[in-house]
């Protein structure tokens, strides 16, 4: 398999992805990510069982998952990295919140399916100087 088809699947991937997380059906979240795949962001690390329990609940919703701009897409072997910006907006306890993110996945290929194993969330938070995607102007 050729990085072109590589980058090709983990696009359609993520797209299918996203729209699971506005579907707020934690079965079809779930389908994307491997039993050990795990979140970091600024408050830790969070496992699938925990994320997906708030989605069961209806704790946690999506209302907008969107990726914006080019995704950078490495493959390593049976490993791929998706790294790209995601502006979304989720309920969570009652309140809305509009974010705006840097993501990295990893995924690897488990009996011929791409899995996520790990998620890291960076807020894109706007840096004096920048033009907003992480360049400088």
């Amino acid at each position: 398999m050729n990085d072109a088809t590589v980058e090709a699947e983990l696009l359609e991937l993520g797209a299918a992805w996203a729209d699971a997380m506005v579907s707020n059906d934690a079965g079809r979240i779930g389908s994307f990510m491997a039993d050990e795949w795990v979140m970091v962001s600024e408050r830790g690390i969070s496992d699938k069982k925990h994320f997906l329990g708030f989605v069961r609940s209806g704790e946690l919703t999506h209302s907008s998952f969107e990726m914006v701009g080019e995704a950078r897409i490495k493959c390593y072997g049976d490993t791929a990295l998706l790294s790209a910006r995601v502006v979304n907006t989720a309920h969570f306890g009652g309140e809305t919140f509009n974010a705006d993110e840097w993501t990295t996945d990893v995924f690897v290929k488990h009996d011929g399916k791409w899995l996520c194993v790990l998620s890291q969330i960076t807020s894109a938070a706007a840096i004096p100087g920048s033009n907003g995607k992480g360049e400088g102007t």
